[in-house]
């Protein structure tokens, strides 16, 4: 008896964390994609994206966007846990490549906030939805034991590939800005010859 009640509670307890942390992904993709609750919408969003070294600027909106929000939509339902979860880490582990320099906290502008939905995305993806969820609905049709090694593999590589191409663009950026800095002095000092 003890053991079922024990259950009760733990299920209780994931769909109390898969509603608050899907509800919050959820509306911070939708901020990007149709600039509700204040967002600021995909064209804005696309600028932004391009400025912080995510090119294209519009498909890495987009691809933000969705893994938040959609990501969100499907660990608050409890369905395709292991891809939601996955997905959602990868989307977060972005916004943390870009915070991160500012440190851990977010009152300077550190990486704690995506940090923390991406790794708690990440904890549901790997613990699974529970009982009061569409994959236990389903009969986990879509929450099969090999799809969280198969899921979180491809979201680590896809992140790591965007994360490595943001730091490039920007370490050319950075190059090419220092270039055309020295270009001006040089241009700007007569130099010895006069």
């Amino acid at each position: 008896m003890k053991r079922a009640i024990h259950r009760d509670h733990s299920d209780l307890g994931l769909l109390a964390l898969r509603a608050g942390t899907g509800a919050v992904l959820a509306a911070h993709g939708a901020q990007k994609l149709l600039g509700w609750f204040g967002g600021a919408g995909l064209d804005v969003t696309s600028k932004a994206m391009e400025s912080m070294g995510f090119r294209p600027g519009r498909r890495s909106a987009l691809a933000a966007g969705l893994g938040e929000a959609g990501g969100g939509v499907l660990i608050a339902l409890g369905l395709a846990t292991p891809a939601a979860g996955a997905v959602a880490a990868g989307a977060m582990a972005g916004a943390a490549a870009v915070h991160a320099p500012n440190g851990f906290f977010s009152t300077s502008g550190g990486l704690e906030y995506p940090g923390f939905l991406g790794w708690t995305a990440a904890g549901l993806g790997l613990t699974g939805a529970g009982r009061y969820s569409l994959d236990h609905a389903t009969g986990h049709r879509l929450d099969r034991t090999w799809m969280v090694p198969v899921a979180f593999a491809a979201s680590g590589l896809v992140a790591a590939c965007v994360i490595r191409k943001r730091t490039q663009t920007l370490e050319q950026a950075t190059t090419a800005a220092q270039a055309e800095e020295a270009d001006d002095l040089g241009a700007s000092d007569p130099g010895e010859d006069a």
